[in-house]
């Protein structure tokens, strides 16, 4: 009894990985494919129980069952299971056990790839830009206000056109979407280099907010619909690590086009976001995980409200609320700021402890995602959260510039697992049709970094540096605590 419970477990793990076995080229997918519903069969698993995805696909497989030699298959599946699960034939619990070495691990597809390339793209054009822009706005002859409105205008747009972008991703695919706001960014990024004035520029930064946002929807959309759960976490790891890599050189090569022109940069920009929509129409292929369908092989989605009843989606929005708030409204608004007037040392002493940061986040990603995959969300959200608050809640504290770079570089570390685990969790829950889902994710993040910087900066002029980054230190706090709510998963199924 105690075999059957384990085997049906296992299976139950095994239809949600499916796609991988499929997909995979040599025998073990053909093996795998032809013998889980023998075993689905022999164990008596209910529908059910089988990953929704992966439903039509385990109701195609069924005849299958009609193999005369149903025993052996469903020896040969358990086999091949437990080899593949502990890596180790040896370790396998059945009398005939199979070779190890024909069971391939699951690799990143080609897809993430292309859209980590794509990523290191538009993030190296993003980097030359940020650090240039303030200065070119203040050649027009504007205040400092009037900077920040540019600054906001961006991100404003991309809150305001995020609703619509699930729309469109679903008439025109993520693909296309994908390519229109690149196009749309590295358009209006040229044409505010030969701006003539002010509202010019002021227009052509909120239409660069559209087109980031369309970007921004469709490439995760994108991600998480060419991605197994078991992958997710890795996979969206390392389309962040295009954008901090890209994010890191960017500003290296923004100072030596400054010393060509003020308008260089944005020239520059455009070229690699023209780069980037290049490589995505050339090298992007539609998703390849299945889609579920009815008994008649019509596609069906989950209906967006019960998605927003999940409690594993409602947590996953309100850390990326607090990321948006934090991340932008209070680390990059503030520091800089505390760094010359509390510190007493240079600007220059930003970019070095930001850099730091960087590092340490990219080189936390790979461990952190694979944690993500094998332990699960939940507690990757819980844990790294309640370790930023009290990271962040200890800056204004620091008498000394080192000290700074030590918490900066464990919010670095906490940052990546922050930056993975709620998006892999909205996959989770939006499966292979989450346009809508990811876009309502992305406002979150774009509502928190609009006020964010606005309430930290009045809170840090009329109260106090504690009290502006204690409030963000409460929001990661809330996030962390609201996570303890997600289901209980333990990990994705049959991560490896």
């Amino acid at each position: 009894m105690e075999r059957s419970h384990a085997l049906g477990y296992l299976v139950r793990e095994i239809a949600g990985r499916i796609d991988h076995l499929i997909e995979d080229e040599v025998g073990v997918a053909k093996v795998g494919a032809d013998d889980i519903p023998v075993c689905l069969l022999a164990l008596d698993v209910k529908f059910d129980e089988v990953h929704e995805n992966r439903l039509q696909i385990v109701r195609e497989l069924l005849g299958c069952f009609h193999n005369k030699d149903a025993t052996r298959g469903a020896r040969g599946f358990t086999q091949l299971f437990f080899a593949i699960r502990w890596r180790d034939a040896s370790a396998c619990p059945v009398p005939h056990r199979v070779s190890v070495g024909s069971a391939r691990r699951p690799r990143l597809s080609r897809e993430v790839l292309v859209l980590g390339v794509i990523a290191f793209f538009v993030m190296v054009g993003f980097g030359v830009v940020v650090p240039v822009l303030p200065v070119y706005v203040r050649s027009f002859g504007v205040g400092n206000a009037q900077v920040g409105a540019v600054v906001s205008a961006f991100a404003l747009m991309r809150f305001v056109s995020s609703p619509f972008c699930g729309r469109l991703i679903d008439w025109a695919g993520e693909r296309a979407i994908l390519s229109i706001g690149i196009g749309i960014v590295a358009l209006s990024s040229g044409l505010v280099g030969v701006a003539q004035n002010y509202p010019q520029l002021l227009i052509l930064r909120g239409i660069g907010g559209i087109g980031s946002a369309m970007f921004t929807v469709s490439a995760m959309t994108l991600l998480i619909g060419s991605t197994s759960t078991a992958m997710r976490a890795r996979s969206i790891g390392f389309y962040q690590g295009g954008f901090l890599i890209g994010g890191m050189t960017g500003p290296a090569l923004g100072g030596l086009l400054t010393t060509i022109s003020l308008t260089a940069p944005f020239f520059f920009y455009a070229a690699t976001l023209a780069v980037a929509g290049i490589v995505g129409i050339l090298l992007l292929r539609p998703r390849t995980i299945a889609v579920p369908t009815d008994t008649e092989g019509t596609p069906v989605s989950v209906p967006f409200r019960e998605v927003l009843k999940d409690r594993g989606f409602r947590a996953a929005c309100l850390a990326n609320f607090a990321q948006g708030w934090t991340s932008f409204g209070v680390r990059n608004s503030l520091v800089p700021v505390l760094i010359v007037e509390v510190l007493r040392g240079p600007s220059a002493w930003t970019g070095i402890a930001f850099a730091f940061s960087a590092v340490a986040q990219t080189i936390a990603l790979a461990p952190a995602a694979r944690f993500i995959d094998t332990v699960g969300r939940k507690p990757a959200i819980v844990g790294s959260f309640a370790v930023a608050a009290v990271t962040i809640a200890a800056v204004p504290f620091v008498t000394s510039f080192w000290a700074l770079c030590v918490l900066l570089c464990l919010y670095g570390v906490a940052a990546a697992f922050m930056g993975t685990a709620p998006a892999a969790a909205v996959g989770d829950v939006a499966g292979a049709q989450g346009g809508r889902p990811v876009a309502v994710f992305s406002m979150f993040s774009d509502f928190g970094a609009i006020i964010g910087p606005l309430v930290a900066g009045f809170l840090a002029d009329t109260v106090s540096y504690p009290v502006a980054f204690a409030v963000g230190a409460v929001f990661f706090i809330g996030a962390s605590a609201y996570a303890l709510r997600m289901p209980g998963r333990s990990r994705a199924p049959f991560a490896t």
